[in-house]
């Protein structure tokens, strides 16, 4: 059984779900692969998870780095999880490339890294948008390119957009 609830955010709807105890997935409405790893059997329900998360997420799109992470039980292969965890460590405001990624978890393939990230189940907690292509290349984002733009200009990772100059 799984446990669901919505929530509105600046850039969106978002999907969490729950085992009842940890957070097993929060995604965009939309997004590819929303759902992916949920039980036939969900319910709507409102859970201290939820609640914790909701509070993560006011602190997160408010423009501060929150100081707390509810509990993630992220459903996956053995190696989703490995590169998961990596992601989770990605400092807020920092980057890194799918290849640097994929060198550091000493995998011979950028694709097969970033098909596991692009299956990161829990969007935002587990900070998939903070990967990028060569080069500093948005790239890749389930939730949509002008949201992981959205996600890093507010965690102070991508310049601010410059006016155009006056003719």
């Amino acid at each position: 059984m799984d446990y669901l609830t919505t929530l509105d955010s600046p850039l969106g709807e978002l999907i969490l779900a729950s085992d009842g105890l940890a957070l097993t997935g929060l995604w965009f409405r939309g997004q590819k692969h929303e759902g992916a790893g949920l039980s036939a059997e969900t319910e709507t329900r409102e859970l201290p998870v939820f609640a914790e998360t909701r509070r993560w997420l006011a602190s997160y799109f408010a423009g501060r780095e929150p100081d707390f992470t509810p509990p993630l039980a992220p459903r996956g292969s053995a190696f989703q999880k490995r590169v998961w965890d990596r992601l989770r460590r990605i400092p807020y405001g920092q980057t890194l490339s799918y290849g640097d990624l994929a060198r550091e978890l000493g995998c011979a393939s950028a694709r097969a890294v970033g098909q596991a990230v692009g299956r990161n189940p829990i969007s935002l907690l587990i900070p998939c948008h903070r990967v990028l292509g060569t080069g500093g290349r948005l790239t890749g984002y389930a939730g949509g390119l002008a949201r992981k733009e959205a996600l890093l200009r507010l965690e102070g990772a991508l310049p601010e957009k410059e006016e155009p100059a006056c003719k």
